[in-house]
C-alpha cells in the first residue's frame, strides 16, 4: 500500500481513482471529489474540508479524522466503509451506502444523514441536529446511540437498537421490523404507522405515542406521565410496568399496565371490544 503523509490537497479530484493508498495527516482543502472513484483507501489523522471527498468509493477506512462543515455530502454511493474515532461537523453525510460501520463517531450537524443506506452497524455513536436520520435505510444494528434530531428512522426497516437514548419527535414512522432494547425514547408521536415495532425494557415519553401501529409489542416498558392518548387505532400486545396516563381507541390486542388514568372509547372507536385492557390490581385478584 502506498503512503502519502503530511500533504495538503485542494481543487478538483486531486486523488481521483487512487487504489491501495494510505493517507496520513493529510488535509483536503477547498475543492470537490478528492478521492472520488478510489478504492482500498485508509485515512488516518486527516482533515476533510472540501465537498464530496468520498464518492463512488469502495473498501475504505477513516480513523482519527475530522470532516469540517465544508466537507459536506462527503460519503455517497459507496460500499464497505468503516469510520472509527472521527468527528463529523458536516451535514448530509452517508447516502446510498451498502456496508457502513461507525465506531466512536460523533456527528454534530447530522441533517439528512444516512439516507437510502443498508447493512449498517453503529457502536458508541453520538448524533446531534439529526433531523430525518436513517430515512429509508435498512438492515441496521445499533449499540449505544445518543440521538438528538426529529423524524428519526422514517420508512426504515429491519433494525435492532440496544442501550440507546433517542430524543426524536415522530421517530419510527412507517418503519417495519424494528426492535429496541433497554433504551430511552423521548419524543411526541412515536411509531405512528409502524409495522412490527417491538420495545423491550424501554422508557417512553411524549404525547400520543404508538398510534396507527400494526403488530406493536411492548415488553416490560415504562411510560412517562406525558405519554398520554396512547395506542389510537393500533393493534398491539403491551406489558407496561408503570401507570399509563391515558389510552384512546386501541383497535385490537391486549394491554396490561399498573394502572391507567383514562381509558377512552368514544364514538370514533373502529373496533369496540377488540382490545382487552387490564390493570395490575385486576390481574392479582
Amino acid at each position: 500500500m502506498k503512503t502519502i503523509e503530511n500533504k495538503f490537497f485542494q481543487g478538483e479530484r486531486p486523488l481521483f481513482a487512487e487504489k491501495d493508498l494510505h493517507i496520513k495527516n493529510v488535509e483536503i482543502g477547498l475543492g470537490e471529489s478528492a478521492l472520488k472513484e478510489a478504492s482500498n483507501i485508509k485515512a488516518t489523522g486527516c482533515t476533510f474540508g472540501g465537498k464530496y471527498p468520498f464518492w463512488h468509493n469502495t473498501n475504505s477506512v477513516i480513523e482519527n479524522s475530522l470532516f469540517t462543515p465544508g466537507g459536506r455530502a462527503a460519503i455517497w454511493y459507496c460500499s464497505d466503509i468503516r469510520m472509527i474515532n472521527t468527528r463529523v461537523d458536516a451535514p448530509k453525510m452517508f447516502r446510498e451506502i451498502d456496508g457502513l460501520s461507525l465506531e466512536k463517531v460523533e456527528l454534530t450537524d447530522a441533517q439528512e444523514c444516512l439516507w437510502w443506506c443498508k447493512n449498517i452497524k453503529l457502536n458508541h455513536v453520538k448524533i446531534t441536529n439529526g433531523d430525518y436520520i436513517f430515512k429509508d435505510s435498512k438492515n441496521i444494528q445499533i449499540e449505544d446511540l445518543t440521538l438528538q434530531g426529529n423524524y428519526g428512522f422514517q420508512y426504515a426497516r429491519n433494525i435492532e437498537i440496544r442501550n440507546s437514548n433517542l430524543a426524536s419527535k415522530d421517530a419510527f414512522w412507517n418503519t417495519e421490523n424494528v426492535t429496541v432494547y433497554d433504551s430511552v425514547i423521548d419524543g411526541e408521536y412515536l411509531g405512528w404507522h409502524s409495522k412490527n415495532l417491538r420495545l423491550v425494557n424501554c422508557v417512553i415519553s411524549g404525547t400520543q405515542p404508538l398510534c396507527y401501529a400494526k403488530g406493536l409489542v411492548m415488553e416490560n416498558c415504562t411510560m412517562e406521565e406525558n405519554a398520554d392518548l396512547a395506542f389510537e387505532y393500533s393493534t398491539l400486545k403491551a406489558e407496561i410496568n408503570s401507570p399509563v396516563t391515558s389510552v384512546k381507541n386501541p383497535s385490537e390486542g391486549e394491554i396490561l399496565a399498573h394502572n391507567i388514568g383514562d381509558v377512552i372509547f368514544d364514538e370514533n372507536c373502529k373496533n369496540p371490544g377488540g382490545c382487552k385492557i387490564k390493570v395490575e390490581s385486576e390481574v392479582n385478584v
